[in-house]
């Protein structure tokens, strides 16, 4: 069944994969609160290493079809995570999170590793969802990952 989104379901997919690294960083003893300012979403401290990490969240809902298309960041983003950050004193981060059909992939990982192993073309950094890229993610323990499968029994 082909689903059609509500009018507002950017927005709150946004807001979910906030909530949803939120969460997740909570649950494993970060200190960290949602913030509104241009640049990041997040401010995290890590309780293990002590670093003060600036988190931009950047989430997609993709429909049947679209699972595999990577995720596309704005190189502007890269400037303001990094003025949010000088500002802040903390490291910037950026965390993905995808609803990809009946599985929620999310990754957390530094800039300076997201622009290490994909640097931007023009005007845009692709983060690519394809198996080999998934494989690839799994197996660097500088991105950190978690992901949810879910039963989808639609609403009707």
């Amino acid at each position: 069944m082909k689903i059609k989104k509500s009018p507002r379901h950017s927005k709150i997919t946004g807001n979910f994969g906030e909530n949803l690294i939120l969460y997740w960083l909570s649950k494993y003893n970060f200190e960290c609160a949602n913030v509104d300012h241009t640049g990041i979403d997040i401010i995290a401290k890590n309780t293990h290493t002590k670093e003060l990490m600036g988190i931009s969240v950047k989430s997609r809902s993709r429909s049947e079809g679209t699972e595999s298309e990577s995720l596309t960041i704005n190189n502007k983003n890269f400037d303001k995570a990094r003025k949010a950050c000088k500002s802040f004193g903390c490291v910037p981060y950026f965390a993905i999170v995808i609803d990809a059909k009946d599985k929620i992939y999310c990754f957390i990982l530094s800039m300076k590793k997201l622009l290490r192993i994909l640097p931007p073309k023009k005007n845009n950094l692709y983060w690519k969802m394809g198996k080999d890229s998934l494989g690839k993610y799994y197996k660097d323990s500088e991105i950190k990952m978690f992901e949810f499968t879910y039963n989808n029994n639609t609403l009707h």
